[in-house]
């Protein structure tokens, strides 16, 4: 499995069947401006410490702004048993421009 999906196959994957999971690490700040619903609100600076709410046999996809502090939340996850995250290339800003433009950018 790629460690990596793209704003419109999310699209396609939330709108399927068995969606994945949606772990949102940004800020308390960042995510009163902009979402994607539904989704688990574990800020980074909580994530090793909450970690455990989220299952490791779940298809997992972690967003942040741009996919830089999901990617590497993704990295570690993936190294600690969640064979199934994947990270939302681009972030939520991609999601904003190539999916749901009534999600606000900053």
């Amino acid at each position: 499995m790629p460690d990596e999906v793209n704003a419109v196959e999310l699209r396609r994957l939330l709108d399927g069947p068995e969606p994945p999971l949606l772990v949102d690490v940004r800020t308390d700040e960042e995510r009163a401006l902009a979402r994607i619903e539904p989704s688990l609100h574990i800020g980074l600076q909580e994530f090793l410490a909450r970690a455990s709410e989220i299952p490791k046999e779940a298809d997992v996809v972690v967003y942040c702004h741009s996919g830089m502090r999901s990617g590497q939340v993704v990295r570690w996850m993936r190294g600690n048993g969640w064979e199934r995250a994947r990270n939302l290339d681009g972030g939520i800003d991609a999601w904003s421009v190539e999916v749901d433009p009534a999600v606000p950018r900053y």
